[in-house]
């Protein structure tokens, strides 16, 4: 594929490395990571510690005797403050106390005693993966990077559970390949001085959410301004996605205040009710100082555009390639003005609002306020009076809602006020999934019911949480998209700070019926214009969908002809290859397709790069 812009290449965003033992097999083991023009950092023996690549202004590193620290990724810390964290390090459990004070996005990697300590975010949008390698533990950002070192091939057990739509947690968090082991992002992985042994130790708890809105607007303001200032503070040029939505104007707005000159990109939408331009005019005319740039809507990209030319080396399939054509489309444009770094406005709808499921506890704690609210919940978004008595008197358990939805996979899609209200959207299989397929991921199901645990007890916790690690999955892949092409993308709303100070917030005050994203509305007042804040809509990009399934259709086709997926047994390819001849079929411009197509479009980008995987 060609580069999107004369500066890609591997990219100058996103970091990407392999972390090595001070023993002398880990350093036989790196030699086989350190391809052409990986950078190195050593241990004090000469022997290496970090292997991969970065720009200098993405990290920082700092030795002092037999401790060392490493943040790589965008972080604002300073190799002196490094260095005088580093020299009083005793004890590697006291790193998790400077993990969680550090705004910005980053991995941070530590070294004492000949132990190492590697972790990324809670998020999800940073990860760590570790693998034994020639008689040595080795731990790396990517997951395929250790895999090519073994000659791994994915296991059809793994691709099976992808193809559900949606897998749910932890199925998703699991990599491709069993001997490959997945860091869950609220833990940090320790390996021992002799570089065998490893084990998880847990550095992140979300906050109780129980802090007056009131109270909570200062530190979320903050919390945000520090993750845009990040990415601003340098200065130079850097533009921002203003879509006329709250969550791109408030970084807008605040990437204002910075020492940076800012670009602001407006797409607007095909569909003649898409109210974008408008809100987004609005801003600008608040914004004298900020370039505007509206692109021409029907030049922009299709959904499904260009599915067959992706040759991303991704170490996971994902749901963005999908929209990975219109994520792209402009960022050679904004480079062309001098933009270093794009920043988004994706995660606002993740941490700013959250889960009705909230209010399955509420109802039986605070049930006078639970009922008001859940009555302008079913106003809302229409549910049926029967179907929410229902999801509100569901009290199974995690492992339970699990070992159910694995016996009812070939079912029609849940109700929206079961998902809303429950753990989750239930999974399900469609009709081109063949059955041993469908035996695969039961089994995986099963398997996961009898030891999951939710990622809190309270549904909406666990919901919020999953919404945001579910995200940050797809966002993880587009920016080392976007990097590649040649400017990279920063989401600040998915900063680990910026969703602490979001998930504190009271969730009946963070999500009510009756008021659209009170937290970010708040937060921002005084910052973004009063008559900014008063939307209260959000564009769909239901006829960019539509549309791209009827125009990309002989590229569906073609995808299906010799599929990947097909030749593992794992999807029925005349069955796709007839809705592929028919994209006005009922039920494909629910998304349905997608996860389906996630995976053939990774396993065709993986049998293009074997031979080894690049890092990034």
């Amino acid at each position: 594929m060609t580069p999107l812009h004369e500066s890609a290449g591997t990219g100058p965003g996103e970091a990407h490395f392999a972390v090595f033992t001070d023993r002398e097999e880990a350093a036989a083991a790196a030699r086989s990571f350190a391809r052409p023009g990986c950078r190195t950092v050593h241990h004090p023996s000469g022997r290496p510690w970090l292997v991969g690549h970065w720009r200098d202004d993405e990290a920082v590193t700092a030795h002092a005797g037999e401790a060392a620290l490493a943040v790589l990724g965008r972080c604002p810390v300073e190799a002196d403050e490094l260095r005088y964290r580093a020299a009083r390090l005793r004890d590697l459990a006291e790193v998790d106390a400077l993990a969680r004070s550090l705004p910005g996005s980053f991995h941070l990697v530590a070294a004492l005693d000949g132990r190492i300590r590697v972790q990324g975010t809670a998020s999800g949008l940073r990860l760590v993966f570790h693998a034994e390698i020639a008689g040595t533990r080795v731990v790396a950002t990517r997951a395929d990077v250790l895999a090519d070192a073994l000659g791994l091939d994915p296991d059809p057990a793994e691709l099976a559970v992808r193809l559900l739509w949606p897998a749910p947690y932890p199925l998703y968090e699991t990599s491709l390949w069993p001997a490959v082991t997945a860091v869950p992002p609220q833990d940090a992985v320790v390996v021992a001085a002799d570089g065998r042994g490893a084990r998880h130790t847990r550095w992140w708890t979300p906050p109780e959410p129980v802090v007056p809105l009131v109270e909570a607007a200062g530190p979320v303001r903050a919390a945000l301004q520090d993750a845009v200032d990040a990415r601003t503070r340098q200065g130079g040029v850097v533009s921002c996605d203003l879509s006329g939505g709250l969550d791109s104007t408030s970084v807008c707005f605040l990437a204002d205040r910075s020492p940076a000159r800012v670009v602001a990109s407006t797409w607007p939408g095909r569909d003649p009710a898409d109210t974008d331009l408008y809100w987004a005019e609005q801003a600008a005319r608040y914004l004298p100082d900020v370039e505007h740039v509206v692109w021409d809507a029907d030049a922009s990209p299709l959904v499904y555009d260009d599915l067959l030319d992706i040759d991303d080396g991704l170490d996971e399939p994902t749901i963005g390639v999908m929209d990975r054509s219109r994520a792209l489309h402009h960022l050679p444009g904004l480079a062309a003005r001098g933009s270093r770094v794009h920043l988004t406005g994706i995660g606002g709808d993740h941490v700013a609002w959250c889960s009705e499921a909230y209010y399955h506890r509420l109802l039986r704690t605070h049930p006078l306020h639970a009922l008001r609210q859940l009555r302008g919940f079913r106003a809302l978004w229409q549910w049926p009076l029967d179907g929410t008595v229902r999801a509100l008197a569901d009290t199974r358990p995690y492992g339970k809602w699990l070992a159910d939805a694995a016996g009812r996979l070939r079912d029609p899609s849940p109700s929206s006020v079961a998902t809303a209200l429950g753990w989750g959207m239930a999974p399900r299989l469609l009709d081109w999934v063949t059955a041993d397929a469908e035996r695969l991921a039961r089994r995986a199901l099963l398997d996961a019911a009898t030891t999951a645990t939710p990622l809190h007890p309270d549904r909406g916790v666990h919901a919020d949480l999953e919404q945001i690690r579910s995200t940050t999955r797809v966002i993880r892949q587009w920016d080392h998209m976007a990097a590649r092409a040649g400017l990279p993308m920063a989401s600040p709303f998915l900063d680990d700070r910026v969703i602490e100070a979001c998930l504190a917030v009271r969730p009946a005050e963070r999500v009510t019926p009756f008021r659209y994203k009170p937290v970010l509305t708040t937060a921002m007042s005084g910052v973004v214009p009063e008559p900014c804040l008063r939307r209260t809509t959000k564009a769909a990009a239901s006829m960019d969908a539509s549309n791209g399934l009827r125009e990309n259709r002989a590229d569906l086709l073609a995808l299906w002809e010799d599929s990947r997926l097909e030749r593992l047994g794992l999807v029925d390819g005349a069955e796709l290859r007839r809705l592929a001849r028919r994209p006005a079929s009922p039920g494909l411009s629910d998304a349905v397709l997608y996860s389906t197509i996630a995976a053939e479009v990774w396993l065709r980008g993986r049998s293009r790069s074997r031979g080894g995987t690049r890092i990034p």
